[in-house]
């Protein structure tokens, strides 16, 4: 029988703390609390949630494990389906997956599933418990392009198949987005990622760092001079987008992905660092996703007085509704129904403001939100030294490009069917390379179901 009782809050540093620092936001569930939000789980006979999860985890299963104390049992099937549980538990947008199908959100507040996840894959990590069973290996050689989450989990699952997995990354650091793009508040690198990214290479998987493919090699030498039987592309999609309006070549406009890439992977909000970050006393991000939310606050934490900007209301905000939520919580200004239409500079060619335009809502477009509509006349300047353009990214088109046969579409993206096969045999594709800039847990079902694909084409034809 399920507890009736409101959802376990989760312990938070305080805003103007946290404000100024850069440690993690959330602390998690501690052992009663966990167990004692378990005990609100109906254990559905057939769990929406678990339909709603892209990977599948078994969610009312590992959940009545937490309820008996059993974390370790919990552990081990949550690692049936997902080979980053630490760090889905953290970034993953639950609200509208797994606790958005909730039965019990329907008439009040869903079961906390991603703390629960949180809590067992902590619990494992800092009790050095393992969850890995043996594997039979084949001797097979597959390749991975890419060590973000759709790399890690399609290589994760092939390494459990037996295959002989080597994922190349281009950066010096394994973990893509995970290392670059996500905050260190909301995702600690040495506490989280690292250890996740360990626990795959403990299945076997090599990991090699700097190396371009398309550059250092190709596709083509890898299939054709390296031995490997098939290919997945998990390469992202790292390639920002601009608006193309005056004043974008000034100095002080910058792309979210640099700015990040620069704090995070490059550790520029480190004094013991030495990477370049320019950081004014003013900032404007213009965006409304998660990588706007992670820009803005991560310019708040070094120092600066932050606005966004987005083109539409509040309630069509693509970011998470936490992120949303904590980002007004430490101070953030949100300048809603605006869109830029200049950016203004000094004479030394520096940003010193940017021009916005009010909007209104007008009909829905394809995305099923309204389109805005400018309002003549309605233009209003705002004081900044910095813009970042949070905006969207497509991927890099280096790899199709030197791919002869591999299709992209007119977006950028590599060409692929639902199960992550392209117009190269042999080759498979998966993640933001597919469709674009979207979230870790899709990019890990599309690693997932592509993996299960390689498997079966490489056995139905050895």
């Amino acid at each position: 029988m399920a507890n009736k009782i409101d959802r376990v809050p989760v312990r938070e540093q305080a805003p103007a703390v946290r404000a100024r620092n850069f440690d993690e936001v959330c602390y998690g569930y501690s052992v009663e609390e966990a167990m004692l939000e378990a005990t609100r789980c109906l254990g559905c006979k057939n769990p929406m949630c678990m339909t709603a999860c892209p990977v599948s985890v078994k969610i009312p299963s590992f959940i009545s494990f937490v309820k008996e104390g059993k974390f370790a049992e919990a552990a081990g099937v949550i690692a049936q389906d997902s080979s980053l549980p630490a760090i889905c538990g953290r970034v993953c947008p639950q609200e509208s997956q797994c606790e958005g199908s909730c039965i019990l959100g329907k008439k009040g507040q869903p079961v906390a599933i991603g703390k629960l996840e949180r809590f067992v894959a902590d619990w494992c990590r800092d009790n050095g418990v393992k969850t890995h069973a043996e594997i039979r290996r084949n001797g097979i050689k597959v390749a991975v392009i890419g060590s973000g989450p759709s790399g890690l989990a399609c290589a994760s699952d092939l390494a459990k198949m037996g295959y002989d997995v080597t994922i190349f990354e281009v950066l010096h650091k394994a973990g893509g987005v995970l290392e670059y793009g996500i905050p260190e508040f909301r995702l600690p690198k040495e506490k989280v990622v690292k250890p996740e990214i360990e626990n795959v290479k403990a299945l076997g998987v090599k990991i090699e760092t700097d190396v371009v493919v398309g550059r250092t090699v190709t596709i083509d030498s890898l299939m054709h001079d390296e031995g490997f039987k098939a290919v997945y592309i998990a390469s992202g999609a790292g390639l920002p987008k601009f608006m193309n309006i005056p004043g974008e070549n000034l100095n002080g406009v910058v792309s979210a992905n640099e700015f990040l890439t620069r704090n995070n992977l490059m550790k520029a909000y480190d004094p013991d660092y030495d990477t370049p970050i320019y950081v004014g006393r003013k900032v404007v991000v213009v965006g409304g996703g998660n990588v706007a939310m992670d820009a803005a606050r991560t310019a708040l934490r070094l120092g600066s007085e932050v606005t966004i900007v987005y083109r539409r209301t509040e309630k069509e905000l693509p970011a998470r509704a936490e992120e949303v939520h904590h980002a007004k919580e430490e101070g953030i200004v949100f300048r809603m129904l605006s869109n830029p239409v200049e950016i203004l500079g000094n004479d030394k060619g520096w940003v010193k403001g940017i021009r916005c335009i009010r909007m209104e809502l007008g009909e829905p477009d394809a995305s099923g939100r309204r389109s805005p509509v400018p309002v003549e006349g309605s233009e209003f300047d705002i004081e900044t030294d910095v813009v970042i353009m949070a905006l969207g990214t497509s991927p890099n088109p280096l790899i199709a490009s030197t791919t002869p046969g591999l299709e992209m579409n007119r977006k950028g993206c590599i060409v692929a069917d639902e199960d992550g096969a392209t117009t190269r045999e042999y080759v498979f594709a998966g993640g933001d390379a597919v469709t674009g800039a979207a979230t870790v847990i899709l990019a890990m079902g599309a690693g997932r179901k592509a993996a299960a694909a390689i498997d079966k084409k490489l056995k139905n034809n050895n």
